[in-house]
């Protein structure tokens, strides 16, 4: 029987059951890979439920640094008797499945290679505690990995002490079960695997985090201290990291006092509106939720915009419609997001596709939330949020300076004659705010959601309104000069033909527009990375004939929006949609692309080069 054999080029899936701790033991095993030099990207894929459901872990090994799921898989670590079918369908031919031979079992193909280790077995004659025994099967295969596939164990030695660090007493049971998976294989598997990992230098420079981690992160450092969310997945883990770095860099020195506030509000609209006070107060305030909390907080958000308060909101999107696949992907909350509240709105948006670009944009939310004084919405996702990335170390430079905007001070109000809170004096839609007490007489006003002039007094006045509204249109277009431009994957334009895409797409799109182009196809590449869109978005969607729009959503979301603000012919556009709740793979892509244009939908062969 052939055996697959390659180097630093694969990809393994652990099947597992919902609740057994299996995940811990497999992010160990993914960041054993990635110590050792070699570009590596998890992925965890689970129910909604607490426990007892099949779920799913792939781990991408990729020596070109392709961080898009693969839809075929090398090797399948089969824990879950319940998903055996399932799980040996999706080994390509020559492929591996690891499995608990403590009760043996024929998978029905002899077309893959079969690595029997009796995990229980082994537990139950080393351990006397049930739990341990229950639990430790897992950290075992992650030892008898680490000798199949050549990883060195002593890096797994110092991850599970990291791991464990202020809880000395589990580090040795643990390192216990992880040499009795490595000797068992070194013993009575040596031949088994041709797959293996090389050491590699592939990571230099780089860090293995979530985007939700790096997003807190980044809201440290973007200056916020308040931090107002209601639980939802998977959103919740953003304010968590906030939470955890805050108690870490936002306690002062002498007193030990906390320097922020964090609130868990009892509903999204709480949350939101809290966000909203703070903000106004001159706080830097946020608050991360998911797709049915944009909803739910819609009407305020409609109130920031008019009113004119700066916010920031982090909207890690899921599967839906309504409550729809809670721990599943999909990049469907875009014209939700853009357009949300009733009325004549238009939010600003920031679009991340790598951890990196998440605590970047945290960072700039801020200040362009209140430069534009206006809600800016960071859009990313479950994929891009709750799993880790290899991703290039964050920067902060400290020289930098918040922006903080137009902001009236004592002395500016006591130097000016007349001020109104709405009055765009400098062309660009962005009037003069305060914040409460800073003058004893001057610059205070009646913030209203409701019909305003320029001097924020209440107005019914039709024409008065529509100048107004007209204002904030021109703040718009002020805001798409200052939001981050577009990445361009081409030297210049060089065909008719181009390919958009944004988020977390970015992965799988690189691989894709690899493969299209050893199959003769060049395309030019655009990766929207903000809206309200700027001229290089507009310059590239003229300078082309036929456009493919990649996202994750049924109803081509992006696509509608681009049609909306440009008025662009819908002939122009082709959509290439999934939105199964997994993130896109380039085999997708591909597939797709080359069928529109050859008028044939023939499939590539999933598996292949990494």
């Amino acid at each position: 029987m052939k055996k697959l054999e390659t180097k630093n080029r694969f990809v393994i899936k652990f099947a597992n059951v919902n609740g057994s701790g299996s995940a811990s033991a497999n992010q160990l095993f993914a960041k054993g890979i990635f110590r050792s030099g070699v570009t590596v990207s998890p992925k965890n894929i689970f129910p909604s439920n607490i426990q007892g459901l099949p779920t799913w872990f792939e781990v991408r090994v990729s020596e070109k640094g392709y961080q898009g799921r693969r839809e075929k898989i090398d090797i399948m670590v089969a824990m879950n008797p319940q998903s055996y079918n399932q799980d040996v369908q999706e080994i390509n031919s020559g492929g591996y499945i690891l499995y608990d031979s403590s009760w043996k079992r024929d998978f029905g193909r002899s077309d893959i290679n079969v690595i029997e280790i009796p995990l229980t077995k082994l537990c139950l004659k080393e351990f006397s505690n049930s739990k341990q025994r229950f639990l430790f099967k897992n950290i075992v295969y992650v030892g008898a990995l680490s000798f199949l596939l050549g990883i060195e164990k002593n890096i797994y030695e110092v991850l599970i002490g990291e791991q464990f660090k202020g809880k000395e007493k589990l580090i040795e049971p643990n390192v216990k079960a992880l040499n009795l998976g490595f000797n068992y294989a070194e013993e009575h598997l040596k031949y088994e695997c041709g797959i293996k990992v090389e050491k590699s230098n592939k990571t230099d420079g780089m860090i293995l985090t979530s985007g939700n981690d790096a997003a807190g992160l980044g809201c440290v450092y973007g200056g916020a201290t308040v931090c107002t969310w209601y639980p939802i997945t998977p959103s919740t883990s953003l304010a968590e990291a906030f939470t955890s770095y805050c108690e870490k860099l936002r306690i002062e020195d002498k007193s030990e006092k906390n320097k922020f506030a964090i609130i868990q509000a009892e509903d999204e609209l709480a949350a939101i509106g809290m966000a909203i006070g703070a903000n106004w107060n001159g706080a830097r305030g946020f608050t991360a939720t998911s797709g049915p909390g944009i909803s739910l907080m819609s009407e305020f958000l409609g109130l920031a915009y008019f009113a004119e308060v700066p916010l920031v909101i982090f909207d890690i999107q899921r599967g839906g419609p309504s409550t729809g696949m809670p721990t599943r992907t999909q990049q469907s909350d875009v014209l939700t997001c853009a357009y949300a509240s009733h009325g004549d709105t238009k939010h600003v948006l920031l679009i991340p596709s790598t951890p990196k670009e998440c605590f970047d944009f945290a960072i700039e939310a801020f200040d362009l939330a209140d430069r534009l004084q206006t809600p800016v919405i960071v859009l990313s996702d479950l994929d891009l949020g709750m799993n880790d990335w290899t991703t290039p170390e964050l920067q902060w430079d400290d020289s930098r300076e918040y922006d903080r905007g137009k902001v009236l001070y004592k002395e500016d109000l006591e130097n000016l004659e007349t001020w109104g809170r709405y009055l765009d004096v400098d062309g660009d839609g962005i009037t003069y705010r305060t914040y409460p007490g800073t003058h004893p007489k001057k610059g205070a006003y009646f913030t209203r959601g409701t019909s305003h002039d320029e001097n924020a007094k209440y107005t019914e006045d039709g024409k008065v309104n529509a100048e107004n509204l007209s204002r904030l249109l021109r703040k718009y277009q002020t805001a798409s000069e200052l939001v981050p431009r577009p990445e361009f994957k081409q030297d210049s334009n060089s065909s008719s033909v181009g390919v958009i895409y944004f988020g977390s797409t970015d992965s799988s799109m690189k691989e894709a527009l690899d493969l299209l182009r050893e199959e003769g196809i060049i395309l030019d590449a655009m990766r929207l990375r903000s809206f309200p869109f700027n001229l290089e978005v507009w310059e590239f969607i003229e300078d082309h004939d036929l456009l493919f729009i990649v996202e994750q959503n049924r109803d081509g979301q992006m696509r509608t929006l681009i049609m909306a603000e440009g008025g662009i012919v819908p002939d122009k556009l082709v959509s290439i949609l999934c939105f199964d709740g997994q993130p896109i793979t380039a085999d997708f892509i591909f597939n797709k692309i080359t069928a529109h244009i050859s008028g044939n939908p023939a499939k590539r062969a999933s598996g292949g080069e990494q």
